[in-house]
């Protein structure tokens, strides 16, 4: 089991740039695959980035590629999500999810989300 914590939100102008990161307590972190999720007022919750086990793939919604970049550091149990260019309709809560396979489903363990707002 993993219990994952999110930091680094807040409120931003469009144009700027912030860096998540998800800390993860638990075994194995190192064997997980590592997602990026966001949830916007109204909307669903939606896939943002995802990552393998060893950093080797990445994956990213179409919404966010070239902007964001999803890494991470093993040996500090710590995924990031570097968002650049930020613009209003990123503004949602982010979640950083952990699970076993590669790809943008079937993540068994949640953090408790960060707010980015982004104004124009």
């Amino acid at each position: 089991q993993v219990q994952l914590v999110e930091s680094g939100g807040g409120l931003v102008q469009a144009g700027a740039s912030l860096r998540l990161s998800c800390a993860a307590s638990g075994r194995a972190f190192s064997t997980y695959v590592m997602a990026w999720f966001r949830q916007g007022p109204g909307k669903e919750r939606e896939f943002v980035a995802a990552i393998n086990w060893s950093g080797g793939f990445t994956d990213y919604d179409d919404s966010v590629k070239g902007r964001f970049t999803i890494s991470r550091d093993n040996a500090k149990n710590t995924v990031y999500l570097q968002m650049n260019n930020l613009r209003p309709e990123d503004t949602a809560v982010y979640y950083c999810a952990a699970g076993h396979d590669y790809g943008r489903f079937n993540y068994r363990y949640w953090g408790q989300g960060t707010q980015v707002t982004v104004s124009s």
